[in-house]
């Protein structure tokens, strides 16, 4: 599966990829299948949106030549008139530099990433520590953003805490608007399998607080969710509405699903979708 990667400088090369489940030996001068690749290949998508390396190739998708790409589609469904776009460091700078090209629109990079301890936020299992790092890890340069229109592209938005403050900083810094545009669609779903958007509830989620509001109830089932899943749905745009205000960005548009796969290049089939519309 990783095949862009720092073994290539170490004089290494790469012969072929894994498949599904498939575990093998090597010594020296051989290399043994110890058991054969399953038929069928579920990936998880974040792979290349969020949390792979920027050189690392799976399944024969570079992750960075597919941020690009997504940032490009994303841009194609925009209409926002903004001064300049930036990216959250780092996985969001990639996906921003996609939709600039194809917005004609200056890139810049007003956010400066500081994490002298943890590589990425959402390792620590503890949400307070997880909290405390989010609001660590960003410095702004005030001069490259002043009376700016801004869009920003992150990644996914799962409680909606980080973002929320990262948007209430820039305005503190200067920013005259702030237009975010996720690089993934909403997580309706908490991960079984990643920590990063597995959550202790899903009511954790900030899809399912909002469509709590809405529907005035406590708690929101996988049935009631299925009415929002549709973006082209008016319950789809009341809860993005609802997260935008909560969220108070200027505006918000999430990344469409069919585009986040054609970003990818692989079938639907192949890719895990769960937290997004409950398909693994």
């Amino acid at each position: 599966m990783l095949r862009s990667f720092v073994f290539q400088n170490l004089g290494y090369k790469y012969v072929r990829d894994l498949g599904p489940g498939e575990i093998v030996s090597f010594t020296s001068s051989d290399l043994v299948v110890e058991k054969e690749p399953n038929d069928n290949l579920k990936i998880c998508s974040f792979l290349w949106t969020y949390y792979g390396y920027a050189t690392s190739t799976y399944e024969g998708v570079n992750v960075e030549e597919m941020r690009y790409r997504c940032g490009k589609l994303l841009k194609q469904r925009d209409t926002i008139d903004a001064d300049a776009v930036t990216g959250v460091p780092d996985s969001g700078i990639a996906h921003a530099i996609g939709y600039s090209n194809e917005a004609h629109i200056p890139y810049i990079r007003p956010l400066i990433k500081y994490t002298p301890t943890w590589p990425r936020s959402f390792t620590p299992t503890n949400q307070a520590e997880r909290n405390l790092i989010a609001k660590m890890k960003l410095l702004a340069i005030p001069e490259r953003i002043k009376k700016k229109k801004l869009v920003i592209i992150d990644d996914p938005i799962v409680r909606g805490t980080q973002l929320r403050e990262t948007a209430e900083y820039l305005y503190g810094e200067g920013v005259k608007e702030v237009h975010v545009r996720p690089a993934c669609p909403p997580i309706f779903y908490s991960c079984k399998y990643l920590n990063f958007a597995r959550t202790t509830s899903q009511m954790d989620l900030i899809t399912r607080k909002v469509i709590a509001e809405i529907e005035n109830v406590e708690n929101v089932s996988d049935e009631l969710v299925e009415k929002y899943l549709d973006p082209q749905s008016e319950n789809y745009q009341l809860m993005i509405e609802g997260i935008r205000k909560k969220m108070k960005f200027d505006s918000l548009m999430y990344h469409n699903i069919n585009d986040l796969v054609e970003s990818i290049g692989l079938d639907a089939c192949k890719l895990c979708t769960y937290c997004f519309n409950g398909k693994e």
